[in-house]
């Protein structure tokens, strides 16, 4: 057979390839032969810088060839490739936009194979790369840009954090944002700046403020991406974090496969690539949680970029964003009045003239206002808002749906401000638990048990509950005051341990059949049996005329509390009006601090016993066996915020679904069918689907009956002798681990 001649492009392809892998093998002894492949591509260099728009297909191929060939040799000879890197930036850098699509990405790759080399430093890179991304005109250009952007950026910061190319690159990318805030170029430094975010890889303050600039732009693409990246780029990266810990290999699977299939290289190498894979998650998941802020929390002034905001894009009539994109601004804004408290009084009259039936996206108009609300705006800011939302919403003549998410409504306003609302109204809004749609009675009833929890003097009596009117009565529920803070003093649970040691000694005391004279024996007992003695405690001497040393002081707790009390008694009964209300709020203080931290020294038992009684009444707030306290209502969705869902959610579960929806319903959770199948068909299709083998005896149900007929005949003419030894040798077999001798 004659041999086939070789075409010269091949040739030249195969001799740049075996040119290469023997410059890599033997660098000295081929100098000269990629001396004069240099010389090559700098003469075919200056043809394209000439004109390279008119270069010929054959010469784009050469030229790719050898600035591959280069690319891949030039750690080699760094003497002769040193003006590599700068060649490649004129040529990418002045005709990008002329060059044949294949040649400019391999010079880009070449860029990035030389960055991997450490031939050039990431600096030189990105900022080669980043003024192409914002202005060549080729969407595929752009793409691949980004992609090496964003992987250069994750492999400097792979390691450790590189701080001085972060702070380089988020420069750059604030001065794009602030050089010209009419150009959608900011998008790029959106784009950048969300996917590192998400990444993890810029976790600091410094993309918030490029973030928050692309918010302040005139350019409605730019704003939108700033907004988003504060609405929801902390749950992307959350959900990302979720994913990539959720990505969990089946090291039975792995191992099974190893013993069943003949053993190679390329298995082995599979199986430990996989185990350390597991040790990864296992270190990832007893590693201590990182401190990851919000975006929201990292905003530089927030009253001032709030309201910069609401006067540039929503307060300013010139402004011409779309509805959607001033909702989103809104949510923002709001966002940020929620959580920081902040008092931007201009924003809830604003909030009039879009609180109507047919205003489009009124729900989510109606929980951006609830999401500005909070204890420190002035009641009288919001309660036309209030006022207005009833009178439009709830009525009568409106439909469920409506009444439904106005009353919704307003309890998510009342439930950051109870004093927006007047008595009238309350008892009007509580009144429509009568109605005869569940949507509506379930927000009117929603309403009541908020009050009865915040504010119960608002109600009437009979909706008020016994345990409201019961605080009344006993001064545990205050009257409400604007702006006032209950702050907790003390030790947290305390309370719960000084009735716990209240019970043990009653029930001590009980048991023995002695009355609560033996009070201060018994507590001494308590003390030695939670591990506290105060004999084995050192106390300084009596004797010393010092006044610095310790005092043993004996008391009782009987003889504290019953002279006192009547005392009490007594002069409140001869002379009550001697006592002032600034002295009776003393007093009330001073009873409500617990005695047990000021007068007993905590043991480790206690302490013990402490977190114990504290993580029993957490659980029971979170079953619902202790009412709630306004602390915990008042602080719901400020994280999270409130969303247009949250409005229309009694609406939605007061309607009867229809038959579809519970058809869905019945099936969210379970596999999908394409057609009935019986239960061992499902398994069956999810062990092929998995990759599991059948068994010997499946397999043999479905082989051709004349191949087994001959086995069956032999099996019935054996003989006894015959069975005992094929069960002799089956038993032998088994015991060594079968044809295979797998256990050997």
């Amino acid at each position: 057979m004659p041999k086939r001649k070789v075409a010269a492009l091949e040739k030249v392809d195969a001799d740049l390839v075996s040119l290469q892998y023997k410059i890599r093998r033997d660098p000295k002894s081929y100098a000269q032969e990629f001396y004069d492949q240099w010389l090559a591509y700098d003469a075919q260099r200056q043809i394209f810088i000439s004109s390279p728009s008119s270069a010929s297909s054959e010469d784009n191929k050469k030229f790719h060839d050898l600035v591959d060939l280069v690319a891949h040799v030039a750690d080699l000879y760094p003497d002769v490739t040193a003006p590599y890197f700068d060649h490649l930036k004129e040529l990418l850098t002045q005709h990008h936009a002329v060059l044949n699509p294949d040649l400019r990405e391999k010079v880009v790759g070449s860029l990035s194979l030389l960055r991997r080399k450490d031939v050039i430093d990431s600096t030189s890179l990105l900022t080669t790369l980043f003024p192409i991304l914002i202005s060549t005109p080729s969407k595929s250009l752009r793409s691949l840009l980004y992609t090496k952007i964003v992987s250069d950026l994750r492999e400097s910061n792979s390691k450790a954090t590189n701080h001085k190319l972060n702070r380089t690159i988020q420069t750059v990318l604030h001065n794009l944002v602030t050089s010209d805030r009419t150009s959608t170029k900011g998008m790029w430094a959106c784009r950048i700046t969300r996917e590192l975010w998400r990444r993890q890889i810029w976790t600091d303050a410094r993309p918030c403020d490029v973030m928050k600039e692309a918010c302040l732009s005139d350019n409605e693409k730019v704003v939108v991406g700033g907004v988003r990246f504060f609405l929801g780029g902390d749950k992307e990266r959350e959900d990302m974090e979720d994913d990539s810990s959720d990505e969990e290999i089946d090291i039975k699977k792995v191992k099974h496969q190893g013993t069943i299939n003949k053993k190679t290289k390329k298995r082995q190498k599979a199986m430990e690539k996989a185990m350390e894979k597991i040790k990864k998650q296992e270190r990832k998941k007893h590693a201590p949680h990182p401190l990851n802020f919000s975006a929201l929390h990292l905003i530089h002034d927030p009253q001032g970029f709030a309201e910069q905001l609401f006067q540039k894009h929503l307060q300013n009539t010139k402004c011409k964003f779309s509805l959607d994109n001033k909702l989103l601004v809104l949510q923002l804004v709001t966002r940020l009045v929620g959580l920081h408290k902040l008092t931007i009084i201009s924003l809830y009259p604003w909030f009039t003239k879009y609180l109507t039936p047919k205003q489009p996206s009124v729900t989510s108009f109606l929980a951006s206002l609830a999401q500005a609300t909070h204890n420190h705006v002035p009641p009288d800011a919001i309660e036309p808002l209030v006022v207005k939302i009833a009178n439009e919403f709830v009525s009568e003549a409106s439909a469920a749906e409506v009444a439904s998410a106005g009353i919704n409504s307003i309890r998510e306003v009342a439930l950051r401000q109870p004093l927006c609302m007047s008595e009238t109204l309350l008892q009007d809004l509580v009144m429509y638990q009568k109605s005869k749609d569940k949507g509506v009675v379930m927000a009117a009833k929603g309403l009541q048990s908020l009050y009865r929890e915040v504010y119960p003097e608002l109600l009437q009596k009979k909706f008020r509950g016994k345990e409201a009117t019961m605080g009344l009565k006993s001064g545990e529920v205050k009257r409400l005051k604007f702006g006032e803070e209950q702050v907790e003093s003390g030790i947290e649970g305390i309370e719960l341990l000084e009735k716990y040691k209240e019970e043990q000694r009653l029930k001590k005391l009980a048991e023995k059949g002695e009355d609560a004279d033996g009070d201060a024996k018994m507590k001494d007992d308590d003390d030695d049996e939670d591990g506290f003695n105060s004999d084995e405690w050192e106390v300084a001497s009596n004797d010393s005329d010092s006044s610095t040393g310790w005092i043993n002081v004996e008391h009782s707790d009987d003889e504290d509390e019953g002279p006192a009390a009547k005392k009490q008694r007594r002069d409140s009964s001869t002379a009550p009006d001697l006592i002032s209300d600034e002295a009776m709020a003393a007093a009330a203080e001073a009873n409500r601090i617990s005695k047990l931290a000021m007068t007993t020294i905590l043991t480790p038992a206690d302490l013990a016993k402490l977190a114990e009684l504290r993580r029993e009444a957490q659980l029971d707030k979170m079953t619902g066996t202790v009412s709630k306290r306004r602390q915990e209502l008042i602080a719901k969705h400020i994280e999270d915020g409130v969303t247009a869902d949250d409005i229309e959610l009694p609406a939605q579960i007061g309607k009867k679904s229809t038959k579809e929806e519970r058809v869905a319903m019945a099936k969210d959770g379970k596999p999908a069918r394409e057609e009935h199948k019986s239960t061992q068909a499902i398994r069956k299709s999810k062990k092929e689907a998995e990759g599991k083998s059948s068994t010997n005896k499946e397999k043999a149900r479905k082989k051709n009956f004349l191949m087994t007929v001959g086995k069956a005949r032999a099996k019935h003419k054996r003989s006894l002798v015959d069975t005992k030894k094929r069960l002799t040798a089956h038993i032998a077999r088994s015991k060594s681990g079968g044809r295979r001798r797998n256990g050997m």
